[in-house]
């Protein structure tokens, strides 16, 4: 396997070269060990199922009186062991990353602290959506590589024996052996047709001894050929190999395609995460001022300045707090298990997300010119564009069926050696005196017209390849459309994302100022609209980390729908010119990140 997987190497790297110097060529290793493990499963006929019936399960209760914040907190560290793994699964992970200590099975594993640049590259080599799409792109490359190797000189050789018995005329039962070696070499022609040449050896030999135990051996050189001349000829003949050549293009466009959307999907991912967790904290500060407004309430109550229903409104409202901080983090857990599997993570690997600003600039873009860099960079489009030729083509090939066959075929045959009456067997060398005869030439020399009396299926196929054009052009053009309407449309998400983002900042801004005055006006507040500004605050707070969100994601969707996101080798964003993106979790100038450092309790 090892000619083949470099055979592979090369024409990808190359294909992959000509789309983007600087992008990812996928490579991967013939493992034929893969296909013997557990060779009883694979030879079990019947292949067991685990369905116990309902009275041999069980089903435990739980202690309605239980303590379920605790539990709740337990639930983080309850994660299972990579013991509990799948053997198989286990392998698999191994093969792609090693002997990594965060990977090994050790109930003592340090937490994987993930930022945004690890992330992005972890995508790229272990997501099983992404390692999916690299073997989509090499099966194309292997395609190519089978039709390509049909086109090339292609060596045969078979070799048969008979044995015969029959009855002669004395009575006698007579048996003979014979070999026949057929040593032939062929290569199909770029304008249609075939030649071949072939190197026929027969033998034959007597096996009880008659005649003086005489045997036979001929051996001839055939040169042939079959060549269309109307139906089959041109560019027709071709048609698998051009389709080959053309998929492979169309499948580096769509790898290259997928790796920018799964860098704009994981970033989508991991800002969702970071709101999360900013949501967490938000929720942690509004119900810390519930508690201290309702310690300060008691103490109104108990000193009869106020009534008591007013301790039951804040003592509602926090309960209300501990509950929805509950449930945010238990999103939080939820998404960062599912980032884990999507990054391609076991779930038993301890995870810590950790802030990272890409603060890429704000196009300053006209929709007009946001449009037409779209139609011109987008490499789903281009396939789009190329397909339409494709249709094309295939009506072109279907019209060459429907004409009449011309063929002409052709054949010269050679006598090398020949012997005829030798005492050796056809086991031993052979007879010495044999040789060449350069009279013993024949030719056989023929044209083959078939007239088009039944070409119905064929004209079929030519109205067929019609609407399939037709269905091609179509759908060219309302995905054109849609490249223009999404491009157009980013542009004023991030417009809009902004102006969210601002109107937030202000709303957060005011809610503040108002829940101070409150506080130090606290003898004259009630309740109630101590209750109401603190829950305008916390839904302002959240607007502004959604709206801060929107813009993040609404940026790297305008490069991804306008084709000018590029992703480097190692999966990580590659900017362009003009932008200046901040490392090692530093904010921009102006700007707080406003996110915790670690995540939740128990996460």
């Amino acid at each position: 396997m090892s000619s083949t997987n470099d055979r592979l190497e090369r024409i990808v790297g190359r294909q992959t070269a000509q789309l983007d110097p600087q992008t990812r060529a996928p490579v991967r290793e013939a493992d034929l060990a893969r296909s013997e493990r557990d060779r009883d499963a694979q030879l079990d006929p019947s292949p067991g199922t685990v369905n116990p019936p309902a009275d041999e399960l069980t089903y435990v209760p739980a202690d309605p009186d239980r303590d379920v914040a605790s539990r709740l907190e337990s639930f983080a560290d309850d994660l299972p062991s990579p013991d509990d793994w799948d053997e198989a699964w286990q392998g698999a992970w191994q093969d792609a990353w090693g002997d990594q200590a965060w990977v090994a099975d050790s109930t003592d594993q340090q937490p994987l602290e993930i930022d945004l640049p690890l992330a992005f590259r972890l995508s790229q080599e272990s997501a099983r959506e992404f390692l999916n799409a690299e073997e989509e792109y090499i099966l194309a490359a292997i395609r190519l590589l089978v039709e390509r190797h049909r086109w090339s000189p292609r060596l045969f050789n078979d070799t048969s024996a008979f044995v015969s018995g029959a009855e002669n005329s004395e009575g006698r039962y007579t048996s003979a052996v014979r070999v026949i070696n057929d040593l032939r070499l062929t290569q199909r022609l770029p304008f249609g047709g075939d030649v071949a040449a072939r190197w026929v050896t027969d033998a034959t030999e007597q096996l009880r001894e008659t005649a003086g135990g005489r045997y036979r051996q001929s051996s001839e050189l055939i040169l042939s050929t079959n060549v269309p001349l109307l139906r089959g000829a041109g560019d027709v003949a071709r048609e698998d190999r051009i389709q080959a050549e053309r998929d492979l293009v169309y499948a580096a466009r769509t790898f290259e395609q997928f790796r920018r959307e799964l860098l704009v999907n994981i970033a989508r991912d991991y800002f969702q995460l970071l709101n999360t967790l900013a949501q967490i904290t938000n929720q942690e500060r509004q119900l810390e001022g519930f508690i201290r407004a309702e310690a300060r309430v008691r103490g109104l109550v108990e000193s009869g300045r106020t009534r008591a229903f007013e301790l039951n409104i804040v003592a509602n409202q926090v309960l209300e707090a501990r509950g929805n901080l509950e449930t945010r983090r238990e999103d939080y857990r939820l998404q960062l298990d599912r980032f884990k599997t999507r990054l391609g993570l076991p779930l038993s690997t301890p995870v810590v997300v950790r802030p990272f600003e890409l603060p890429i600039p704000e196009p300053d873009i006209a929709l007009g010119e946001a449009g037409q860099r779209a139609l011109e960079f987008r490499l789903d489009l281009q396939n789009f564009r190329d397909q339409v030729a494709d249709g094309r083509r295939g009506v072109h090939n279907a019209r060459n069926l429907m004409l009449p066959s011309l063929d002409l075929t052709g054949e010269v045959g050679v006598g090398v050696f020949g012997t005829n009456g030798g005492t050796n067997s056809l086991f031993d060398n052979p007879d010495t005196n044999a040789g060449f005869d350069a009279r013993d030439v024949r030719y056989q020399i023929g044209v083959t017209f078939g007239l088009p009396l039944d070409r119905e299926i064929e004209r079929l196929g030519l109205r067929q390849s019609l609407i399939t054009l037709e269905r091609r052009e179509r759908g060219y053009r309302q995905f054109r459309d849609n490249v223009v309407i999404n491009a157009r449309a980013s542009v004023r998400n991030v417009e809009l994302a902004r102006f969210r983002l601002d109107l937030a900042e202000r709303q957060v801004e005011i809610n503040r100022r108002r829940l101070e005055e409150q506080e130090l006006r606290a003898d004259q507040v009630t309740a109630q609209q101590l209750v109401d500004t603190e829950a305008a605050l916390l839904n302002a707070e959240n607007q502004r980390d959604q709206a801060r969100t929107d813009l993040r994601n609404a940026v790297l969707n305008y490069l991804l729908q306008t084709g000018q996101l590029r992703v480097a080798r190692d999966g990580d964003f590659q900017p362009l010119p003009g932008m200046e993106l901040v490392r090692e979790g530093e904010a921009p100038a102006g700007e707080d990140l406003d996110q915790p450092d670690d995540g939740p309790p128990g996460t």
